[in-house]
């Protein structure tokens, strides 16, 4: 492997004039930088990243720390973040904190000892200390797709509350009027923010949501397996339940069909956050739809604006409403629809 000295000889200029072109100083003639890149791509040098790191207090590498691998949402998101980083000249490390605090924090403290550029984080609740210290050194950080309030760092997420609008509509309009709902965890900005929009929603068409009709769930399966068994068992079931993430929702199908029962006869079920399994389920599940790819994009970009001097902005998109099969479409009438997105699953 050719190493600086080699292509100094080769290009016939000192080693720190190697440097300086590498680092892109602008006091290196024309001549000489043309016959060091020569030379650079002639003998396939590759600069020692951590050597240059040490020179320009750069690594020019990223963290990511996201809330759970396992979830799809998460998995597509960490994908869209890598490729624009790769876009953008930056690497990717990834830490999972399997939607626990503690293991966040060991995450976060274990990149920032690794002298990373900057910090992309999910948060699993909202008060970690360490992640409040770190905005407060100057840390470069963006928050995507939750957040902690009173935290001063850019924040990119989805805004779902006009599409939980549009589902208690299109639920109201197929007859269902019993709606219930499997929470996020309380500490979690979304799942404070999703249940607020779906309370707010049937509050526009006179319906109540009691809180024999609220489950707390923690985003991961087994939780959405459990509420839903404790709905099931009222004397009074739901009409619809509506899992605040797709993990919960997957969990709420186990729990219907170990009751011998079946979706949407019986009960109809939505879920928050689209993957692609759900057009795959019998019957394909009715969901709302976040841009993932998009939002881990515009961290992405958010963050590199912050490590390299501009002012990074905060980003909102829309989430939408993405109608199936889970909810009793194949019966409805078809009189006063609401405008959503069919699939054709």
């Amino acid at each position: 492997m050719a190493s600086i000295k080699d292509v100094a000889a080769e290009a016939g200029v000192s080693v720190a004039t190697v440097s300086r072109v590498l680092n892109d100083h602008p006091s290196v003639s024309a001549d000489a930088r043309t016959r060091v890149l020569a030379a650079v791509e002639s003998l396939g040098y590759r600069p020692n990243a951590v050597a240059r790191s040490l020179r320009t207090d750069q690594t020019h590498t990223l963290g990511l720390v996201i809330s759970d691998v396992m979830n799809p949402y998460f998995t597509e998101l960490a994908r869209s973040v890598e490729e624009e980083a790769r876009a953008l000249g930056y690497s990717v490390i990834i830490g999972n904190a399997d939607e626990r605090p503690e293991l966040q924090d060991h995450h976060v403290r274990t990149l920032l000892d690794r002298r990373i550029d900057g910090l992309l984080v999910s948060p699993t609740d909202g008060g970690s200390p360490l992640m409040l210290d770190a905005a407060r050194a100057g840390t470069p950080m963006v928050f995507v797709d939750r957040w902690i309030p009173g935290v001063d760092v850019p924040v990119v997420r989805a805004d779902g509350r006009a599409a939980v609008r549009d589902l208690v509509a299109h639920l109201y309009r197929l007859g269902h009027r019993r709606l219930a709902i499997i929470a996020g965890p309380a500490a979690t900005t979304t799942g404070q923010e999703r249940v607020e929009a779906f309370r707010e929603a049937l509050g526009a068409y006179g319906l109540g949501l009691p809180d024999d009709y609220i489950g707390q769930g923690d985003f991961q399966a087994e939780s959405g397996r459990r509420v839903t068994e404790g709905f099931l068992d009222l004397p009074e079931p739901p009409e619809v339940v509506f899992a605040a993430d797709n993990l919960m929702a997957l969990g709420a199908l186990d729990a219907i069909r170990a009751r011998g029962l079946s979706v949407p006869c019986d009960i109809a079920l939505a879920a928050f956050d689209d993957i692609p399994w759900f057009v795959h389920t019998d019957p394909p599940i009715t969901a709302i739809a976040q841009p993932t790819g998009e939002l881990g994009r515009a961290a992405v970009r958010a963050l590199v604006d912050r490590i390299e001097g501009r002012p990074p902005q905060s980003v909102t998109l829309p989430a939408r409403l993405v109608a199936r099969r889970s909810c009793g479409e194949d019966r409805d009438p078809g009189q006063n629809q609401t405008p959503v997105q069919r699939s054709t699953s």
